[in-house]
């Protein structure tokens, strides 16, 4: 948009990052609000001193300094302090021959805070395992990236009309597992 720049910071430090490395995308110019109505604390979580609006999407530039936007802040999967983005892990996963549909969500981990745990749907008439699920992502991801919270075999991953993933249905499943453990 004309008057406007954009920025992409590292989501720890808020340093700002080069070409084709995922951040927090920023945004400052006359299009950008100048606050939340009534609400300082909420504009002063999403509009920092500079005058940048933090989005909360993840995504990055190329060198022809196209725009991609592939998660939420929110969603990230904190695992010893490190960003696992889902998307990034979904990604490497649709790409395998036997898996249809996937969905990544972080699970509680008493010493690591979080682990990746994918949840897929199996395309008819193929088969593959946890193992071979594992075994795929190896040599594509880092190893703090890596499914630690296991994978479960579904029927089908829950959808909003819009075809948006439904986490927090995954997230409430978890709690409600863990409470029937009690």
């Amino acid at each position: 948009m004309p008057n406007m720049i954009a920025k992409v910071v590292d989501i720890e430090t808020g340093k700002v990052l080069n070409h084709n490395q995922s951040g927090e995308l920023c945004f400052k110019g006359p299009l950008v609000m100048k606050g939340y109505l009534n609400n300082q604390k909420a504009t002063e979580e999403t509009i920092d001193k500079d005058g940048w609006l933090h989005t909360g999407d993840i995504g990055y530039f190329d060198e022809d300094k196209h725009l991609y936007v592939i998660d939420r802040l929110k969603e990230l999967i904190k695992y010893n302090g490190l960003q696992v983005a889902p998307a990034e892990l979904e990604s490497h996963l649709l790409k395998h021959p036997d898996i249809a549909d996937v969905a990544v969500i972080g699970v509680p981990d008493q010493r690591a805070g979080e682990v990746p745990r994918a949840y897929i749907v199996v395309k008819p008439g193929r088969n593959v395992s946890p193992q071979a699920v594992h075994t795929y992502l190896e040599d594509k991801v880092a190893p703090y990236k890596r499914l630690r919270g296991g994978v479960i075999f579904r029927d089908s991953i829950p959808k909003s009309t819009s075809g948006k993933i439904l986490r927090r249905v995954l997230r409430n499943e978890i709690v409600n597992e863990a409470k029937s453990k009690l």
